[in-house]
């Protein structure tokens, strides 16, 4: 039996300086998140946020007539449950575990007591941290919509398994071509055709809803942008946390007052 992973292992807690952890540490719930599960529907209230720590996430949308459409994925670089701290009790968006893996959960309440928590006369290092991954979250809405409009299949499969790979200890995903179809909001036909080629390639093998990337390098070379739009940001607000995160450690300077206040 694999040992569980360890809450530092998402991005977003293991930005947290260490004491912090520590003391959120006895209210993590360790989850198993299996693939298919429902972690909320549109417009429903949220009793917990996740941190995935390897699954991966994805936050969908509805038309009327039942077809959706993934707007973002997240796996062990955020977490699920943003529109709390945005001032909303409900989610606008579905959120459905496509890739099983594990994950940690945190009551809501007691996020926005971490959120709304300051030292000092700083604001808490959580709400740091969730502030700039909403901007992250926000670039990869942004962009996906660009994917959607500008490129073709092939390119949006390409990003799609980058980015899931960026998730990932393996290179291995199982997914079938009717599910990344309805994520991508395409046709599944489009898929078939994309993945043959890419096959043909030889950057990837694919059998019986199962995946294996064999040239990551050669994947990179047939994407579009976006990916490393999305990557690059993420990365520059993960260094931005860091580095929020040390100045917090560090006592606050001391308070001066002019010879007026005295007199």
């Amino acid at each position: 039996m694999e040992p569980l992973p360890k809450p530092n292992q998402n991005h977003l807690l293991a930005a947290l300086p260490v004491a912090e952890l520590a003391r959120l540490a006895p209210e993590l719930d360790s989850v198993a998140m299996l693939q298919g599960e429902v972690l909320y529907e549109a417009g429903q209230a949220a009793a917990h946020v996740y941190f995935p720590t390897s699954a991966i996430v994805s936050l969908n949308c509805m038309t009327e007539s039942g077809a959706t459409s993934d707007i973002a994925w997240v796996g062990n670089e955020g977490v699920i449950g943003m529109a709390l701290v945005m001032g909303s009790h409900t989610t606008p968006t579905a959120a459905v575990i496509c890739v099983s893996g594990h994950g940690y959960r945190l009551k809501a309440q007691r996020l926005l007591q971490e959120f709304n928590r300051t030292g000092g006369r700083r604001a808490g290092v959580m709400q740091h941290v969730l502030l700039r991954y909403s901007q992250s979250l926000m670039t990869q809405l942004a962009q996906t919509a660009v994917c959607n409009r500008h490129h073709s299949v092939e390119q949006q499969l390409c990003r799609w398994l980058l980015s899931t790979l960026d998730r990932l200890p393996s290179n291995e995903l199982t997914m079938t071509h009717e599910h990344i179809a309805s994520m991508l909001g395409v046709r599944r036909e489009g898929i078939t055709e994309a993945a043959g080629h890419l096959q043909q390639a030889g950057f990837i093998r694919y059998y019986r809803g199962h995946i294996t990337v064999l040239d990551r390098a050669g994947l990179a070379t047939r994407v579009c942008e976006c990916h490393a739009v999305v990557k690059t940001e993420h990365e520059r607000l993960l260094r931005d946390i860091g580095q929020l995160a040390e100045l917090s450690t560090r006592p606050s300077p001391p308070t001066f007052h002019l010879a007026s206040d005295f007199a």
